[in-house]
């Protein structure tokens, strides 16, 4: 069974092993997201102290890493379009998973187990980006019941911007 569990402080060159597999990975796919040191070890690491860091995990085998954060992300303050949501929201920033677990739809799995977490917290809207060119995830969210909205501006680039309510 797959779920999601918090990553500990000693787990951070775990997680940041992943990060930088994804980045190898996008880079290679010609993709420019995550080239210019972001996410970096200070990143991750905020993630796991405020405890918004998780694994995803299969039998304690570690198959990915993202972000889960319910305060919000200031730079969808400032989007060049429109939120179909308004109420608080959850995103998820920094997903990432290991050679072995890309292309097996964990990612609809992950998504349907924040989703659970965020209505047992009472939020039902969800959030998240993406680089124009990771048409990967753009299909994924699209799958996943996530719409377009307009552009952000994140880690110094032009990002694309969806959300969804569940």
């Amino acid at each position: 069974m797959i779920e999601l569990r918090l990553a500990k402080s000693e787990e951070i060159q775990i997680a940041m092993d992943i990060i930088n597999a994804a980045k190898i990975h996008l880079k290679e796919q010609g993709i420019d997201q995550w080239q210019t040191g972001y996410p970096d070890y200070d990143c991750i690491e905020k993630d796991i102290i405020l405890q918004k860091g998780y694994f995803v995990v299969e039998n304690e085998n570690i198959l990915g890493y993202l972000c889960v954060d319910y305060e919000g992300e200031p730079a969808y303050h400032d989007m060049q379009g429109t939120w179909n949501t308004s109420e608080s929201y959850v995103v998820v920033h920094r997903m990432a998973f290991t050679d072995k677990a890309r292309g097996k739809g964990i990612s609809d799995i992950v998504f349907r187990l924040v989703e659970k977490m965020s209505r047992e917290k009472g939020i039902t809207s969800f959030r998240v980006d993406t680089d124009s060119d990771n048409k990967k995830m753009q299909h994924i969210l699209k799958k996943n019941g996530f719409s377009y909205c307009g552009t952000i501006w994140f880690d110094n680039s032009e990002k694309i911007a969806f959300d969804k309510n569940f």
